[in-house]
């Protein structure tokens, strides 16, 4: 199993730029694509603002044309939970990507058998599912298709550990391990608040002082993304079968308003005021 030198990144969003940041410091050259060259902008400036070093922003190339990412000994996919984009990209990626290349998804729940099944080169798909924000979660969850070769785990598993992360494996069903437990619970603070039970501030802080859960089950699915509380808890109520998976009617509420958490400035919570508070004042 040779080693891995190059990565290639699709998505320049807040996942797409941490496992870039991931990549380069951990001695890896990098291209970061993605067709928003404004994305590509604000990605550099996070990254050069976490104090990485010159050397490894020197390892950092941005791109606008996926074909760069032709000599990538791995290409991680972070861009919108969306099976049918993804397999898309995929199918593209298959064209581009070098016969030896492994291609990657940071899906958060979609199968990966299905994304495979967009390439010709199944053995070489997995699922590297990074905890948000990449820099700082110690956890990849490594997800194995129904063709996922042995080679291709263990060249992942080993990528990762490189990156200084914890990793745990998942077959490939609905929601992996960790969205197959964390969602519901989510989901299920949505309707302790739908039903009014308690006040959001008191189901967060209950779930904090009497779980010791560093953030609140809404606060953290406000820093996740509603929608993408949404579309998990879709996959996961579509790919189990069961009615305990149905998404809150709450959650579909507030991502049908645009009030999609800490991206949008409102979620559970509105944040639009602590921001204009932060802002200079001329």
């Amino acid at each position: 199993m040779a080693e891995m030198k190059s990565v290639g990144v699709v998505g320049a969003g807040q996942m797409g730029s941490g496992i870039a940041q991931l990549a380069a410091t951990s001695g890896l050259d990098v291209w970061l694509m993605d067709a928003d060259r404004d994305a590509l902008s604000r990605a550099t400036a996070a990254i050069s603002s976490s104090e990485v070093g010159d050397d490894a922003m020197h390892r950092l190339r941005l791109t606008s044309n996926l074909e760069d990412l032709c000599s990538a000994d791995i290409i991680v996919e972070a861009i919108v939970e969306s099976e049918d984009i993804k397999k898309k990209l995929f199918k593209d990626l298959d064209g581009i990507a070098k016969s030896s290349a492994i291609l990657a998804s940071n899906t958060s729940s979609i199968s990966i058998t299905r994304l495979a099944s967009a390439t010709r080169r199944p053995s070489q798909v997995i699922g590297m599912h990074f905890m948000n924000p990449p820099p700082i979660m110690k956890l990849v969850e490594i997800i194995r298709g129904a063709d996922t070769s042995e080679e291709t785990f263990l060249a992942t598993k080993v990528l990762a550990e490189r990156f200084g992360k914890t990793t745990v494996c998942s077959q490939d069903y609905a929601g992996f391990v960790v969205n197959r437990i964390l969602m519901p619970m989510i989901n299920e603070a949505f309707h302790t608040l739908y039903t009014g039970v308690a006040t959001k501030e008191d189901i967060d802080s209950g779930m904090k002082h009497g779980t010791n859960h560093p953030m609140g089950p809404l606060e953290l699915a406000d820093l996740i993304g509603l929608d993408v509380c949404l579309s998990v808890m879709k996959v996961l109520h579509e790919g189990l079968g069961d009615s305990k998976y149905a998404p809150c009617p709450l959650l579909v509420q507030y991502v049908d308003a645009g009030r999609l958490g800490r991206k949008r400035g409102v979620g559970v919570y509105d944040y639009r005021e602590a921001t204009q508070k932060l802002s200079p004042r001329l």
